[in-house]
């Protein structure tokens, strides 16, 4: 399905290296941050206490957060547990305080506001256990990384692989520097948004690929740069009903969703955003200066009945 059509190609391979410059500021500035200024990360990295009341009713989750900010607590994860009556959340560490002066301060404040609360249970997330945390997660962003190189670089070639990482590098580190610029609280739900991000970015890397090893098929008079500029022209229309539809969708998230999903929703848009970008002009600017060629994607095999290519029936 198309809603238009673009008739001449855009030129986009023109304007790499401009592109890509400012690609590469943008990285260098959010490495820069998540190295001096390092992320804000969540109870479940940091250890903290994570408590869960129940209600009689359905919790007003708005007027609970109001009770904790009251403690002197900014920006502490408040979600439904279970069940719209049921409330956990997480505090994080605070000097002078035990895990139990916390829950029992928090619980009584919550008592205080609506006395039909009830504490079902109340525990603490060591230092120990946000550490494994922590590994885990660059285990699977590890993984991620490898799994998708292994895939282009069989669906495709290795040009293709490192081009592809590259971008989607790009992405990921871009958010996370966002992250450390505004110190906005890095939680599993922002990483499990980064990790989707990686798949939603390399989708949009794989549909580019295929369509330049389709024009490689198909117009072959025309050379690397001009394929690549044809290819990404005519998956403009995909790409806007595509990346436009999920854009409403995560919009809506980051804007009604409230305070649980706000960050989780951040993460995509940014994502979202720059993974269209990195797919056009970073992925496959890159796979162009590997040198990609159409040998590289389409196999010898016999051509016949062309009429308009002069070695029709000879081996390619």
């Amino acid at each position: 399905m198309e809603f238009f059509r673009i008739r001449r190609d855009i030129p986009f391979m023109r304007h790499a290296i401009v592109l890509n410059a400012i690609s590469a500021v943008t990285f260098l500035l959010a490495v820069f941050f998540l190295v001096t200024r390092g992320l804000n990360l969540s109870v479940e990295f940091t250890g903290g206490t994570v408590v869960e009341v129940a209600y009689e009713q359905p919790a007003d989750l708005a007027a609970v957060r109001h009770v904790v900010e009251g403690l002197g607590y900014a920006e502490v994860p408040v979600q439904n547990f279970g069940s719209s009556r049921d409330v956990l959340l997480r505090l994080p560490v605070v000097q002078g305080q035990t895990s139990g002066q916390q829950a029992e301060a928090l619980f009584a404040a919550l008592k205080a506001q609506n006395p039909t609360v009830s504490l079902s249970r109340s525990e603490f997330v060591g230092p120990q256990v946000g550490q494994e945390l922590v590994e885990n997660g660059l285990i699977a962003l590890g993984l991620v990384i490898a799994g998708i190189m292994i895939y282009l670089a069989f669906r495709f070639e290795w040009k293709y692989a490192v081009s592809a990482i590259i971008a989607n590098l790009h992405d990921v580190v871009i958010i996370l520097g966002f992250f450390a610029f505004f110190q906005w609280e890095f939680s599993l739900a922002v990483l499990a948004a980064t990790l989707a991000v990686l798949g939603y970015s390399v989708n949009e890397s794989v549909v580019i690929f295929d369509r330049i090893r389709e024009s490689f098929r198909r117009q072959r008079k025309m050379t690397p740069r001009e394929v690549i500029d044809h290819a990404i022209t005519s998956t403009i229309s995909r790409t806007i009903i595509t990346h436009g539809s999920t854009q409403v969708m995560v919009l809506s998230m980051l804007i009604f969703g409230g305070p649980t999903l706000f960050y989780f929703a951040l993460a995509l848009t940014i994502g979202i955003c720059f993974g269209i970008y990195s797919s056009v002009f970073v992925a496959a600017a890159v796979a162009m200066w590997l040198g990609i060629k159409r040998e590289d994607l389409v196999k010898s095999a016999k051509v016949e009945g062309d009429p308009d290519d002069p070695n029709a029936g000879a081996v390619v």
